[in-house]
């Protein structure tokens, strides 16, 4: 298996956005369960299998065409259920269980940064095994930290859709809210026919990718630093 295959960029893409996915989902639920919402452990949706978070669309499908284009992996898996109702506090609770998500995935690239740290400590040209798990540790943290990112733009179906609708007033946070029924197909529209019909317009590419390589390259540092 060469870096070059596409088994080799497949599974240094694809298993690190699984993980960061299925972490990312399960905090949401966790924080929801502690703030009064068991919606998701009641469906079992607390679970780290993948099976139970795969959308094959957001997981499989667009990350892999991504992967195999050399553009910037992502994806999203199925929601995690929260009831607001049932949240104790639920304007500043689902702020919270919404802020969960993109807050693991920054946990896990610090992680990431620490072990690509111990693999750049055995070896200065690292080749084989080493070398694959070095790939795979800077995958890791690139995948959170768009996986972040990309999840706190301030749009509905967001993460960061969440935070706005929080801090509306009341009236204007449900009109806000509504635009969420269409998450899939605004989702569709942003990502793939916006920049079709305006060029230039790619916000992963124009919004959240130089953010996100700055992020990067702090964790980076860090890995450097501990090597």
């Amino acid at each position: 298996m060469t870096p070059d295959s596409l088994f080799y960029r497949a599974a240094i893409w694809i298993v690190p956005l699984i993980v960061a996915i299925v972490f990312h989902e399960v905090a949401h639920g966790r924080v929801a369960k502690w703030l009064g919402d068991p919606t998701a452990a009641d469906l079992k949706r607390l679970s780290f299998n993948p099976v139970r978070h795969i959308d094959p669309v957001g997981t499989v499908i667009l990350p892999l065409s991504l992967a195999v284009a050399g553009a910037p992996v992502f994806g999203w898996a199925k929601p995690v259920p929260v009831d607001a109702t049932r949240l104790r506090e639920p304007r500043t609770g689902m702020m919270l269980v919404a802020l969960a998500g993109p807050g693991m995935n920054f946990l896990l690239a610090s992680v990431g940064a620490v072990a690509l740290g111990l693999v750049f400590g055995l070896s200065d040209e690292p080749a084989g095994a080493v070398k694959f798990a070095a790939d795979l540790l800077f995958s890791f943290i690139v995948v959170n930290v768009f996986l972040a990112l990309f999840n706190l733009l301030p749009l509905p179906p967001f993460d960061g859709g969440h935070l706005v609708e929080g801090m509306l007033p009341r009236p204007l946070a449900r009109q806000y809210a509504k635009i969420g029924r269409y998450g899939f197909l605004f989702l569709i529209g942003l990502l793939v026919v916006l920049p079709m019909l305006v060029p230039g317009a790619n916000i992963v590419e124009r919004i959240v990718a130089p953010p996100a390589r700055v992020v990067v390259g702090f964790f980076l540092d860090i890995a450097r630093a501990l090597a």
